[in-house]
């Protein structure tokens, strides 16, 4: 495997076959770095984006597999197949540190230990565009955003009235149903997309061989209308509702993995936006995002009743973007938004609880020269419990005469809320606990070489943050409160793409992380359960290598590899075996596409995914999926 790694090394740097970042006659816009439009050639921060395009030809059925191989610093990992835990780890920080926006809805479960977002539950055919920022985005996002913000848009209605259908039947029993209608005119835009998908499933776990059932159904709506040219009205409504089995012990004799789980997620947001001039938009947006989880205990465990959690989030929002000219501009606004959780636990009584956070923020833009671009930007927060903490972030890019190639950095601080559960379950230090605090830095390079087809992104990072919020036992019960320990990770992002043809294309991204783990390090009551420096489910190096070539005689066939390499990683073993320190294998994984567009009015795809039949893990003693199969077809019309 170390000579597998020293290859990549080599042909990295001999052949830079990289990801286009932006092209010469068609600007890429982006809206995610500071919440207003802007060519991506001239932002410091560095993002990857997943557009329309990139989803009507990808026939992932969840979002997050469909991010997994796609960018950079993007570990995914998942307890199980279809539908089990899953969640995204940006730049090697824990999950908690990335934030996640459905339509400009924070999406995060404030009943969850630590306030965080699973992605298990998020279908792609609604998806329209996906724009995943890396590093601090605190000062526009606010708390979590330390490792970065992964925004989601859906789709929207486009001029003329559209109908599209969608069927899935894959390995394990699984299938999939979408469709979908959508329209707008000069005045009005609709979008309504349905979407049913279920599974027999796999073990969720790898010590059995039992099924694990999974069903999902999925909603998105959304309306517009234009009112006049200084007013408008937009909405948006999500609402995914799932059941599924899984397995939540070893194999023991009393267990018998019946357990169940009955979850609700939602997001709606209404708003309204005036532009008395071109120079000056305003906006005022009410949200709310509601996640609910009923879990079923094993029968066996002695305890029939159900844990039933759920967390809600109400947000008010004003935002603001003024025009001095067409090389300044400013956006601010102003944020409140309100927190709930409860949850009935083991029939030990019902906890509730809420908080709330209110912020201001400015970020200000400016073309400071003819190749130079600035940021500069702060936010301002106040916790009902944890007090005032700020934020800040400034970058550069510098952008060359011929549109080729540019120069990027970024530095920011960040912070984290204790969320709720933390403030909350069985903890004493509810009067001191306060924000954990980061600050990061990144410098990059993006270059394209227009003659021969080749375009790649090279980016250095390195972010550290302190006053880490860990679960502790000391004489009593479990509490949690801020370790001294300074938590880091640093490492190389590479992306990019090479066109070598109309037939042939290759794309490669490869991420090279280094994390250690001070909270645990650090800790002076430390045990010999932990032992490994670095931080959990992250490995050192992670490579997807992409390529797609079409047959000459026979245009309309398409065939996709993807590989993907994954180090070996630290994780924890299962609590039947006291949670010590275990290793994750590196793995290989193959999976290959075929597309056939027929009479030009259907597309037709076959997956093999997992070709070689690799027996892998992401998370300790989960299962991953063996080789399956995913056929299908779609039409637009």
């Amino acid at each position: 495997m170390l000579m597998l790694i020293k290859l990549v090394r080599i042909l990295i740097i001999l052949s830079f076959p990289f990801n286009a970042v932006f092209a010469s006659d068609v600007p890429i816009i982006v809206i995610a770095p500071s919440k207003k439009a802007q060519s991506v050639s001239t932002v410091g921060t560095s993002v990857t984006v997943l557009d329309e395009t990139f989803f009507k030809n990808s026939n992932e059925l969840f979002l997050g597999d469909a991010l997994s191989t796609n960018s950079t610093s993007i570990n995914f990992f998942q307890s199980g197949g279809h539908g089990q835990t899953s969640a995204i780890q940006l730049r090697g920080m824990p999950k908690r540190y990335s934030t996640v926006y459905i339509d400009g809805v924070k999406m995060s479960d404030p009943a969850s230990p630590s306030n965080d977002f699973n992605f298990n539950h998020i279908l792609t055919k609604n998806i329209a565009r996906v724009e995943i920022l890396k590093g601090n985005q605190s000062s526009v996002y606010g708390s979590g955003a330390i490792g970065g913000t992964i925004n989601i848009t859906t789709k929207k209605g486009e001029p003329g009235f559209q109908k599209n259908l969608q069927y899935n039947n894959a390995s394990h029993g699984t299938h999939n149903l979408s469709l979908s209608l959508s329209g707008a005119n000069d005045n009005d835009d609709f979008y309504v997309g349905i979407e049913r998908f279920q599974t027999d499933g796999m073990s969720a776990m790898t010590h059995n061989d039992e099924e694990d059932r999974y069903r999902n159904n999925t909603i998105v709506a959304n309306y517009g209308r234009k009112f006049s040219d200084k007013i408008k009205f937009e909405s948006n409504l999500r609402v995914a509702e799932t059941y599924s089995q899984y397995d939540k012990e070893v194999d023991t004799s009393t267990a018998d993995h019946s357990e169940e789980l009955d979850a609700l997620q939602s997001s709606a947001n209404i708003s309204l936006v005036y532009e008395p001039n071109s120079q000056f938009t305003n906006k005022l947006t009410l949200s709310n995002a509601y996640i609910e989880r009923i879990v079923a205990e094993t029968p066996n465990s002695g305890n029939t009743a159900q844990d039933n959690y759920y967390g809600t989030r109400y947000g008010f929002m004003y935002s603001g973007n003024y025009n001095f000219n067409l090389d300044n501009s400013v956006v601010f606004g102003f944020e409140r938004e309100e927190d709930k959780m409860g949850y009935n636990k083991n029939m030990s009584g019902r906890k509730d609880d809420h908080a709330y956070v209110t912020s201001t923020y400015f970020d200000y833009q400016s073309r400071v020269t003819n190749n130079i671009y600035a940021t500069l930007g702060s936010r301002f927060d106040e916790h009902k419990h944890a007090g005032n903490e700020d934020s800040h972030r400034a970058t550069l890019a510098y952008l060359f005469d011929d549109k080729t190639t540019k120069l990027k950095s970024s530095y920011g601080t960040g912070f984290r809320f204790p969320s709720l559960y933390e403030l909350n379950w069985l903890n004493s230090f509810k009067s001191s606990m306060k924000a954990e605090t980061s600050e990061s830095f990144d410098f990059g390079i993006e270059k394209s070489f227009l003659n021969s087809g080749l375009s790649f992104d090279a980016t250095y990072f390195n972010i550290k943050y302190n006053d880490t919020l860990e679960g502790w036992k000391g004489t009593g019960d479990w509490t949690t409160h801020n370790f001294p320990g300074v938590v880091k990770s640093q490492g190389l992002e590479l992306d990019g793409k090479w066109l070598k043809s109309d037939q042939l294309n290759f794309g490669l991204n490869y991420t090279y992380t280094s994390t250690y783990d001070g909270a645990e390090q650090d800790d002076p009551d430390q045990n010999a359960s932990y032992f490994m420096t670095e931080l959990v489910r992250v490995p050192r190096h992670l490579i997807n290598l992409k390529t797609n070539f079409k047959i000459p005689s026979y245009k309309d066939l398409d065939f996709s590899l993807n590989t993907k390499f994954s180090d070996d990683a630290r994780d924890y073993g299962n609590g039947n075996r006291t949670w010590r320190d275990e290793r994750l294998d590196d793995y290989i994984v193959n999976d290959l596409s075929i597309k056939y567009n027929l009479w030009n009015s259907f597309d037709l795809f076959l997956d093999i995914n997992n070709i070689l039949d690799e027996k892998y893990e992401t998370v300790r003693d989960y299962s991953q999926m063996d080789r399956s199969y995913n056929f299908g077809i779609r039409r637009s019309y």
